[in-house]
């Protein structure tokens, strides 16, 4: 048995095959109770028709405001503080915070805890933008790792435990480090070796597993943070394990170098007084779905998808990324739960295959970028048969792509290096500032992220000095069809910059 499964018996004392908030929703909206508190729409019963015809009268019933009595409030554990102190045991959490505002409001809440201790922080260049506006909220003072870039699909992998080291060596100051594990791409990084060299350095080592909260549930995955030894680590449950989109949790390790209730200090400053049943009573059953039937399901969904990969594999100009990548320079192992597909061979970018499945197929991938277009899969989903439709969707569009007449396609280009850090994010961000033509941009510094989104990593920061060919790479990033976030100017034609005058 594999070791990341042997720590998942569940405790005698905690019952995984109870969801005690979602049941205690059920219990009060079947006892039909007077309603004389929020939400307006009280159960239904003054709700717009459409919304009752579009979400049910359930959902609108199991809509209920947080302080009430057998809910959230009442003796101890309360079925709220249950359900919590449940998922921390399905995931091997020291503690578990559900969160209503996403796997961002974990990032936030993580810098903010890191704040406590100090201002410097060792962090993977390559993390999610909330990130990014987390370090920005707590005024941390970023050191930047560069992850391993692929040079063959020019996608960033991850940060590598001998990067983590020089980096902590030349910042004794560092109070944590933060890395991304598994990437959008499923690279899933060395979080054991990480773990060891932040430990040694005496910091915490935060995780940012958003795409990973399936890990710890089968033995035929790569581990998790929590199993690896990560201190913190933010999981987005809605991503593969289906709780309702915007749901969360944030768990933390078994390490003594983070206090329980500074984590828990900065999720109260940061989350809603209002947050939404319905979100929470999703964390509540996915996380008894995952403990009980987590490994079965999954290992259907695997088993899907292996043969779906090979059948990608048969279509001319199509390969996919899998197994063969672990032991790349920042792939310690692969997450199969995404299914890239290298589109290169074809003679279009991902991004024109992307748009040609939308428009023939009605199929919606994940991601799309210049090689690679990303489908995700959940746990149980019945991935053999989305999985077909998918196969007939790339056959098609292969197909489609052999009568088009099409010039030859040019050799990607790398992405440029980052700027300098010349400022905090937080200064940076609060600095008298202007907006500016994005063509006059090259040499400012940058009071506002970019992010092609998704997978929304940050190509220029608040602080970072924009490069000339930083501006050539967004165009070329809008042209091809991506997206960016966190400007101003949605449209791009300025941006926003630090008046230095």
């Amino acid at each position: 048995m594999p070791a990341n499964v042997a720590t998942r018996a569940v405790k005698a004392d905690y019952d995984q095959t109870q969801a005690p908030y979602l049941d205690a929703l059920i219990a009060y909206a079947q006892r039909d109770p007077g309603r004389f508190h929020i939400p307006g729409h009280k159960g239904g019963a003054g709700a717009a028709p459409e919304l009752v015809e579009a979400l049910g009268e359930r959902a609108l019933e199991l809509d209920i405001p947080a302080l009430i009595e057998g809910i959230d409030v009442g003796p101890d554990p309360t079925p709220f503080e249950l359900a919590q102190q449940l998922a921390a045991d399905a995931w091997g959490a020291r503690r578990s915070w559900f969160l209503i505002n996403g796997a961002s409001q974990g990032n936030h809440a993580a810098c903010l805890t890191l704040r406590h201790a100090g201002r410097r922080v060792v962090v993977q260049r390559n993390v999610h933008s909330s990130t990014i506006d987390g370090l920005v909220i707590a005024g941390l003072e970023p050191t930047f790792v560069a992850p391993e870039l692929d040079p063959e699909l020019h996608l960033a992998h991850c940060m590598t435990p001998d990067t983590l080291e020089q980096a902590l060596a030349s910042r004794p100051e560092a109070v944590g480090a933060i890395a991304v594990s598994p990437t959008y791409f499923g690279a899933v990084a060395d979080v054991n070796g990480l773990a060891e060299v932040a430990h040694r350095h005496g910091v915490p080592l935060v995780v940012d597993e958003a795409w990973g909260a399936h890990l710890h549930f089968s033995g035929e995955l790569p581990g998790s943070a929590l199993d690896a030894g990560a201190d913190l680590v933010n999981s987005s449950i809605h991503k593969v394990l289906g709780s309702l989109t915007q749901s969360a949790i944030l768990h933390l390790g078994r390490e003594e170098l983070l206090e329980a209730a500074v984590v828990d200090r900065a999720i109260t400053l940061l989350e809603s007084t209002s947050p939404s049943a319905l979100l929470v009573g999703s964390l509540d059953a996915v996380r008894r779905r995952a403990a009980i039937d987590g490994a079965e399901l999954l290992g259907e969904t695997l088993a899907a998808l292996e043969s779906v990969r090979s059948q990608v594999r048969e279509i001319a100009g199509l390969d996919v990324l899998d197994e063969r990548i672990a032991g790349r320079p920042g792939v310690h192992a692969y997450d199969p739960l995404r299914l890239a597909v290298d589109v290169r061979a074809t003679g279009a970018t991902g991004y024109h295959v992307a748009e040609l499945l939308r428009e023939s197929d009605d199929i919606n991938v994940e991601l799309a970028t210049e090689t690679v277009v990303v489908a995700a899969f959940g746990m149980g989903e019945q991935a053999g048969r989305s999985g077909a439709r998918l196969v007939d969707a790339l056959r098609h569009v292969t197909d489609q792509l052999g009568t088009e007449q099409r010039e030859p396609l040019a050799p990607f280009a790398q992405p440029p290096p980052w700027g300098p850090l010349d400022l905090p994010p937080r200064e940076a961000f609060f600095a008298p500032q202007e907006a500016v033509e994005l063509s006059d941009a090259a040499g400012r510094v940058a009071a506002e992220s970019l992010a092609a989104y998704p997978p929304g990593i940050p190509n220029v920061l608040p602080g970072e000095r924009i490069e000339p060919e930083t501006i050539d790479f967004i165009r070329d990033v809008i042209a091809g069809g991506g997206m960016l976030r966190g400007a101003v100017d949605r449209s791009l034609k300025t941006i926003r910059v630090v008046n230095e005058r």
